[in-house]
């Protein structure tokens, strides 16, 4: 039962995505608003799927690579959703959609392995790790999204260029919000999460830290943000500046949570 909701959320995040590429197309904000009503009912699936996901393996479904990934869609969709809703800014769903989709289809390849859990994973605290850190990693993300599309939306701008596609897109205002607003709530998230890791290495190998590569280039990413953060609150970057280092910061972010994993030995190595 649970991969059928798992199919079906993911099948309505494709057709929303389609949606949100033909209103690039075709220059409607009108197609990109019943596209934004397809990804919530893609939402609402994957809401029921995650539920009958636990019900089905008997832990969190956000403790393997693969339920990580469709936890991860599933907060950067419902965070999306939320903001569009407040800022009207439906169109940054061509952005978002894609990665979304992706996500799921990347997230579908494991979803049907057997999945055992190592006990030292079977804590309430490692939950409660992957999940914020999971939440403020999407937040970056969207923040990154919204960056994106500021640095396309200023470039017309700078350029006087007028056309349709220019007034498509969001207010630069807008999307500054999204990257304020994101980065705000995401990295106090991301920062519990490390803390919640941090106290459960201790109870498991006896020490906060280890130096394991991943903790590394996590603490690399988690300054790298702070940096950002603070120049964004303290010193009042906004726009251009603070758009383009959401999305130099997003890549920091990634290399720690990719090549780490390919390239050395880690104690995160589980599942």
């Amino acid at each position: 039962m649970d991969l059928l909701f798992f199919k079906a959320s993911l099948t309505v995040y494709l057709i929303s995505t389609l949606g949100y590429v033909m209103s690039l197309i075709a220059k409607r904000v009108l197609v990109a608003r019943i596209s934004t009503g397809i990804m919530a009912v893609a939402f609402l699936l994957h809401s029921v799927y995650l539920i009958t996901r636990y019900l089905h393996i008997g832990f969190s479904p956000v403790l393997t690579r693969y339920d990580t990934l469709s936890f991860f869609t599933w907060v950067l969709a419902g965070i999306y959703l939320i903001l569009q809703f407040r800022t009207k800014t439906r169109v940054l769903g061509a952005f978002v959609a894609p990665v979304t989709s992706l996500l799921m289809i990347m997230a579908s390849a494991g979803l049907e392995e057997a999945v055992t859990i190592p006990e030292m994973l079977q804590g309430g605290l490692v939950t409660v790790h992957a999940a914020l850190s999971v939440a403020g990693e999407a937040l970056f993300v969207l923040a990154c999204c919204a960056g994106a599309m500021y640095l396309i939306q200023d470039g017309f701008i700078k350029k006087r260029k007028v056309n349709p596609f220019s007034r498509l897109l969001p207010s630069l205002r807008d999307l500054d919000r999204i990257n304020h607003v994101c980065l705000v709530v995401g990295f106090p998230l991301l920062t519990l999460g490390v803390l919640a890791g941090s106290i459960w290495a201790r109870s498991v190998w006896g020490s906060h830290w280890q130096w394991d590569p991943k903790q590394v280039w996590t603490l690399v990413a988690w300054i790298v943000y702070a940096v950002l953060l603070h120049q964004r609150l303290a010193i009042g970057w906004k726009g251009h500046r603070a758009a383009l280092f959401s999305i130099l910061s997003l890549v920091v972010l990634f290399l720690s949570l990719l090549i780490v994993n390919r390239c050395f030995l880690t104690v995160h190595s589980f599942v």
